[in-house]
Parts: structure tokens; C-alpha cells; sequence
């Protein structure tokens, strides 16, 4: 390319590619720094003084770097800049070529603005069907309806220019939009207009025939009727070629029969205009071609940077134009081509359909691989030639329709209803995030609609050519989505088992979150807990936070959260998604009693607290009262400095050693003369054991927690099968076998006389010492002291 720029005659253009070659080189390169040159970025984001030297273009470029790249050790997951391909630097030398052309002479520059704007008008209306129109380049996607608004106000009210507002005040415009446009498309429409909010008009989508994303054009016959009758004027009409949320088609052919009928403008927009430069279109999408204007976005289709929305419209006045704003004599107005000019001779009619067309096939692809996939809806309008996948995880009810419904079924509650909703959602909500991590290509987006709840949307002709989508994306999408088809099915299964057990189970409550996508939710109440109060419960989070410590730490395959109960601060368990077959019971009855002993543990050290604190006070009166009778058998002389030493050394005191122990299992102070006299220290109580669970489950070598019994289960294989077996075998034996420390009834026994004699002793004794637990045998009491 360096070889190319130096045959440019202009050395000022030559330069300008040199340079912007140059500084996307250095910005695209910036990821590959150094830690050590990462950590320098933060010095340079504090705001500092202009510089009375100035600075080189190097500097330039690496203090926009800085400022690009400086928080992505803090943000790992922020967007970093995309490798846009030399088709996105055209697009970037375009910008400043239109800065250096704006310095030419004026008949130079009117020549040379007409000749782009003129040709990228042309290519647009030819490539995009769209014979005999007007273009109108525009950085804001909406700016350019708000313009045509002004163009069939002016058309239709012939005094505005004159008269103004007054003219609407007695006759009041009416806008149109479908209820499935853009969220805040009419707000902005009445803003930029300076129309109130009345002037707009909501057309409601099918809700009987048809799809529910699409305009009811009965109804909309019907509003416009209505407003005629009440002295109003029927003005524009947007309708859409693919909508905002699931990419579906307005009947554009009958809109348009609308529009001629009442003097209506009509104007289209959507992602399916895309599809107008393939060869086969469908009917639907072609009828866009006989609009009065439509609005196109080249940029996220053919993945070119700063490269402005263009608008198409058809009229006869440019007066009218130039008053709306669509057309100007601003030469900086008609440069705004210039980045599309270059990017459109770049790629080529056919790069520009190849594009739009491996879009289309990427959906196509999509459409086909999830088909064969159990669980999973797919909301096309048109399988054959839809460009947008919507697609959601869905689990029927026992007798229910497993289409999903507007209308719940008079067979089912509404509240079961409702709940499978929510369940749904949130399921469908933990898919799409998953999605998005493992195949981050892909360009998907979770979304929520009124009728079908949470859905998945997968649109490459918005995301392809910037991400760089290909069908082997696709294909991983498709296995990643199947590989989670179990882990949602058996955490829904396991739910309504989840909120049994913990409803049976004393001292534990099932908080309903519908927004967890986890197995439930779970809140343990302790004796203290205020079930009416919403605050947040300190001895409560303390509990909650050593359980979930506790769950941790038996290393299941299960995750546990803890957090906010759902409307309210009270502390709550949150148990993740369930990857097996878990056993509930088992999970619920460690939950209840983890949570109780540490409630019984937390009580009784402040019992304790107490104890220990009286049994200190009660010691220090009576050390006291000992100190006081040892003065009076010693007597006073003896506390005298120099006679007390005297008497001491004629007549020894014989006292003895008196102090007090607080055994911390009775509870009670005892003297320490026991200790010092035969210098042992007693035994005192044993504790009690620690309460477990009523129910024990043995569990094979390896096995996790909370794991069902693998027998008659295909998880063993063939080579594994004989030792799980006999492994199975020995548990069953081992719970089933008596305790070492109970004799077998009924024994055989050999006869003493066929025995040895140290063998007869060892088996005496260990007869005798299971027999009798409480004897106080030396070799026994020592382990209990020290426990």
C-alpha cells in the first residue's frame, strides 16, 4: 500500500493515508502492551493544563490510546476497540478527506460535493430497488424521520409557512406508530417537532390472526376513521420491515392501499430493508419499494465505522425539501457521503450483497440447528427468509398446549401459570448469558417481550460483518445451547420438588424469587426471627452467613449464594443450578440441620458467655473470704514486715495451696486442692455429642454430596459396573452389620481350654471393656480428659 500512496500526484492525500495507516496501526496495537506500560495509563487520565510547547502527533495518538485502553484492568469485561479491517479505514479516511476538502476553492468544492452525493444516491436507489429517489445522509438513525415529519407537514398544511402553529391547533396532525416500534421513537418524534404527545397514535399488533408483532390494520382503519370524525388529520404513518425486537413485517402492501386511500404518508423502516439487495425478497419486504420513504443503516450491515444512515424519500418540490431540511446548499452538509462514497466503491455490488447475503445464511444455519433441539421455541415470522432468530427455552405443563400462550388455559391456575412464567424467564435469562460468555461472536441479545416473556435474539445483519460471525459460530452456539438443555430441565424438575421439601421442613422457609434461575431459594428462621419486619436481621445474616460457609465446604457440584431476600433485606440462601440428578431431601434436611446447630452453637456460647462471667465473680468472693481466714489463723504479728519474718523462721505455717477451677461442662467452681495434692486433674463430665441429622447416607468412594444412588443408573459403565457392584454390596453390608461394642447373640464361641492363655486374656478384656463402657478403666479415662 506505501508503494500505491506514492504514485498520488496530491503529496497532501498521499500523506493523510500514510498517517491514518500509521495511527490505526498504533491504536489497533495498543492491546498487545506490556503490563508495565498499562500501569503508566493511569498518570495520564488526571485532567492537567494545556501545554505552552504543544505536542507531536505521537503524543496525540498515545494520549488518545491512554484514554481508549486505561480502564481495562479494572473493567475486563468492557468492549475493547475491533480489528475493523481496511474496509473500516476507508470508511475513517473518508472523515478526513472531507476535512481536507472543505479548504478548496468554492466552484471546486460545489463540483466535487454534487458528484459524491449524487453517486451515492444513485448506487443506494439502485442497490436497495428504491427507483427515482432523494437521499438524505444523517448521523442519528431518527433524525431522518423527524425530517420527512416536516416534509408532509408542509405538504399537507400549505399556510405552516405563513400561518405556524395555528394551523395545527385547528386541525391537530396524527402520527401513527406500531405498538412493536423502537421504544422512544414517537417521544423524540414530538420533541423535535414540537407536537404534543396527543398527536401520536399507538396502532396495537394482531392479536387474534396473524403474528402478535405485527400492526392490526383493521384497527388501525378504524383509529384513523375515528380521528377524521373528531376534526383531526391522518399525517404519516411508520411502519415496520422488521421490527426492533423480533424482526417481523408490518403487511406494508395493505398499509399502502391505506395511505392512498386517506392522503397518508408512509414510511418504512427495519433491518429486513437489508434484504432488498438479494435476489430473492419477499413479498412482504418488496412492498417497502412503493413507500413514500425509508430509512437504511449501511454501516452495522456492511460493518463500517462512522458511516451515516441514509433516508430515501420520493418529492417533486425541492422547495419543500430545502424548507424540511433534507436538501441544503451547506457543501459541509453534503460531504456526509463522502465516508459511504469511498466504503461503496471499496466493497463492490457484489462485496455489498456477499455481505448481506452470509447474514442471512448465518440465520438460516441458526434456524436449522435449533430445530433439532428438544426444549427450545423458535419465533420466526418466516422461515425462508427471516434475517432475525428469536428463540427462547420453554418446558410444557402436564396437559398443557406447549405453545406458549398470550391467554392462560382455563385448565390451568393462573397463578401456576404466572410461576411457570417467571421460572421460564429466568431460566431463559441465565441461557442467553451463557451464550454470550461462551460464544461472544455471536452477538447475541436477552430481551423481554410482553407475550412470550425472556427471549434470545440473533441478529447478524446488525452484528455479523463488526464481529466477524462465521458458520462455525453458528455451530458452536448450537452445541453450547444443546449442552444446557439438561441443566435447565432438571433445575425446573426440581424446583416444585425444592419448595415441598422446604415447606415440610420445620424452621425453614422457601422465598419465592422469581428472578433466581437457580434450584430456589432459601431462608432459615431462627428463634428471634420478626416474620412481619422487612429489615434486615443481623443475628439472622450471622446464621446465614456460617451455613452458606458450611455448604461451601461439603464441595458439591451445587453453587450457594447469599443475599437479599427478594422485597426485603432479611439474609437468604440462594442454591444454584442443578448440573445432575440431586437429592432434595437430603439437600434440604443439611440445610435445616447445619442451620439449627449453628443456631444451638451460637446460644450456647452466650450462655456460656454468662456462666463464665458469674462463676469468675462468685471465684474472686471466695478467694476473697479464703484470704481473709488465712490472716486470721496466721495471725498479726505475722504481717508485721520483720516480726512476720522472724516468727516464719522459728514456727513455719504449714498452708496449704488453695485455689478454685471452673469446669466449663458442669459449670460450677471446684476447689484445685484435688490437683495439687495427688497432682491429677479431674475428669469432670463428658460433653454430649453434637446432634446430626436423623438420616445417614452412605455414600461410595468419590461420590459428592447431595448425589442420588447411581444404582440402575446408565451412568456406569462397562468397566466400571463390576466394582460400583461389589462397592454397593459393602455399604449395604457395613449399615447393616451390628456394632462392634454389642456382642452378636447366640455366637459360637470356642472352648477356653483350646485357647492360649495370653489370647484368652485379650479377648477377656476386650469382652469385658465392650460390655461395660462404664467402667473407669485408666486407659479409657485418660482419651475422655482430654476430649
Amino acid at each position: 500500500m506505501d508503494a500505491s500512496l506514492e504514485k498520488i500526484a496530491d503529496p497532501t492525500l498521499a500523506e493523510m493515508g500514510k498517517n491514518l495507516k500509521e495511527a490505526m496501526k498504533m491504536l489497533e496495537d495498543s492491546q498487545r502492551r506490556t503490563e508495565d506500560e498499562n500501569g503508566k495509563k493511569s498518570s495520564g487520565d488526571i485532567p492537567g493544563p494545556l501545554q505552552g510547547s504543544g505536542q507531536d502527533m505521537v503524543s496525540l495518538l498515545q494520549l488518545v490510546q491512554n484514554l481508549m485502553h486505561g480502564d481495562e484492568d479494572e473493567e475486563p469485561q468492557s468492549a475493547r476497540i475491533q480489528n475493523i479491517g481496511e474496509q473500516g479505514h476507508i470508511a475513517l479516511l473518508g472523515h478526513s478527506l472531507g476535512a481536507y476538502i472543505s479548504t478548496l476553492d468554492k466552484e471546486k468544492l460545489r463540483k466535487l460535493t454534487t458528484r459524491i452525493l449524487s453517486d451515492t444516491t444513485l448506487w443506494l436507489c439502485r442497490i436497495f430497488r428504491y427507483e427515482n429517489g432523494c437521499a438524505y445522509f444523517h448521523e442519528e438513525e431518527r433524525e431522518g424521520l423527524a425530517k420527512i415529519c416536516r416534509l408532509a407537514i408542509h405538504s399537507r398544511y400549505e399556510d405552516f409557512v405563513v400561518d405556524g402553529f395555528n394551523v395545527l391547533y385547528n386541525k391537530k396532525p396524527v402520527i401513527y406508530l406500531s405498538a412493536a416500534a423502537r421504544p422512544g421513537l414517537g417521544q423524540y418524534l414530538c420533541n423535535q417537532l414540537g407536537l404534543p404527545f396527543p398527536c401520536l397514535c399507538r396502532v396495537p399488533c394482531n392479536t387474534m390472526f396473524g403474528s402478535q408483532h405485527q400492526m392490526d390494520v383493521a384497527f388501525l382503519e378504524k383509529l384513523i376513521k375515528d380521528d377524521i370524525e373528531r376534526g383531526k388529520l391522518p399525517l404519516l404513518l411508520v411502519a415496520n420491515a422488521g421490527t426492533a425486537a423480533v424482526g417481523h413485517t408490518d403487511k406494508i402492501g395493505r398499509l399502502k392501499e391505506l395511505c392512498e386511500q386517506y392522503g397518508m404518508w408512509l414510511h418504512v423502516e427495519g433491518v429486513n430493508l437489508a434484504t432488498l439487495a438479494l435476489g430473492y425478497v419477499s413479498s412482504s419486504v418488496l412492498a417497502a419499494t412503493k413507500c413514500d420513504s425509508m430509512t437504511l443503516t449501511p454501516g452495522p450491515w456492511l460493518g463500517l465505522p462512522a458511516v451515516p444512515a441514509v433516508t430515501l424519500y420520493k418529492h417533486d418540490d425541492p422547495a419543500l425539501t430545502l424548507v424540511a431540511g433534507l436538501t441544503s446548499n451547506k457543501p459541509a452538509d453534503k460531504l456526509r457521503a463522502l465516508p459511504l462514497w469511498l466504503s461503496l466503491q471499496y466493497l463492490g455490488l457484489d462485496g455489498i450483497v456477499e455481505r448481506i447475503k452470509h447474514a442471512c445464511q448465518l440465520s438460516q444455519r441458526l434456524q436449522e440447528g435449533l430445530k433439532k433441539v428438544n426444549h427450545i421455541k423458535i419465533l420466526v415470522e418466516d422461515e425462508l427468509s427471516s434475517p432475525v432468530v428469536v428463540f427462547r427455552f420453554f418446558q410444557e405443563l402436564p396437559g398443557s398446549d406447549p405453545v406458549p400462550r398470550a391467554v392462560s388455559m382455563p385448565s390451568a391456575a393462573p397463578s401456576a401459570v404466572g410461576r411457570e412464567r417467571h421460572c421460564c424467564d429466568a431460566l431463559n435469562r441465565w441461557l442467553g448469558e451463557q451464550l454470550r460468555q461462551l460464544v461472544p461472536t455471536s452477538g447475541l441479545t436477552v430481551m423481554d417481550l410482553e407475550v412470550e416473556g425472556v427471549c434470545i435474539r440473533f441478529s447478524p445483519l446488525m452484528t455479523a460483518a463488526v464481529l466477524g460471525t462465521r458458520g462455525e459460530d453458528v455451530d458452536q452456539l448450537v452445541a453450547c445451547a444443546q449442552s444446557k438443555l439438561p441443566v435447565l430441565t432438571c433445575t425446573l424438575q426440581l424446583r416444585e420438588e425444592f419448595k415441598q421439601e422446604v415447606t415440610a421442613t420445620a424452621g425453614l422457609l422457601h422465598v419465592d424469587d422469581p428472578n433466581w434461575p437457580g434450584i430456589g431459594v432459601v431462608r432459615y428462621e431462627h428463634a428471634n426471627d420478626d416474620k412481619s419486619s422487612l429489615k434486615l436481621d443481623p443475628e439472622g445474616e450471622k446464621i446465614h452467613a456460617a451455613l452458606l460457609k458450611k455448604l461451601n465446604e461439603l464441595e458439591s457440584d451445587l453453587t450457594f449464594k447469599m443475599g437479599p431476600e427478594y422485597k426485603s433485606m432479611k439474609s437468604c440462601i440462594y442454591i444454584g443450578m442443578a448440573s445432575d440428578d440431586v437429592d432434595i431431601s437430603e439437600l434440604v434436611e443439611t440445610i435445616a440441620v447445619t442451620a439449627r446447630e449453628i443456631e444451638e452453637n451460637s446460644r450456647l456460647l452466650e450462655n456460656m458467655t454468662e456462666v463464665v462471667r458469674k462463676g469468675i465473680q462468685e471465684a474472686q468472693v471466695q478467694l476473697q473470704k479464703a484470704n481473709e481466714e488465712r490472716l486470721l489463723e496466721e495471725g498479726v504479728l505475722r504481717q508485721i514486715p520483720v516480726v512476720g519474718s522472724v516468727l516464719n523462721w522459728f514456727s513455719p505455717v504449714q498452708a496449704s495451696q488453695k485455689g478454685r477451677t471452673f469446669n466449663l461442662t458442669a459449670g460450677s467452681l471446684e476447689s484445685t486442692e484435688h490437683t495439687y495434692v495427688y497432682k491429677v486433674q479431674g475428669t469432670g463430665v463428658t460433653p454430649p455429642q453434637t446432634p446430626t441429622g436423623t438420616r445417614t447416607k452412605q455414600r461410595l468412594p468419590g461420590q459428592k454430596p447431595f448425589r442420588r444412588s447411581l444404582r440402575g443408573s446408565d451412568a456406569l459403565s462397562e468397566t466400571s459396573s463390576v466394582s460400583h457392584s461389589e462397592d454397593l454390596e459393602k455399604a449395604e453390608q457395613l449399615s447393616g452389620a451390628p456394632e462392634p461394642d454389642t456382642p452378636e447373640p447366640g455366637g459360637p464361641e470356642p472352648p477356653p481350654s483350646t485357647r492360649a492363655p495370653q489370647d484368652a486374656e485379650q479377648t477377656g478384656a476386650l469382652r469385658s471393656g465392650a460390655q461395660r463402657p462404664e467402667d473407669n478403666r485408666p486407659q479409657v479415662e485418660e482419651p475422655e480428659s482430654l476430649r
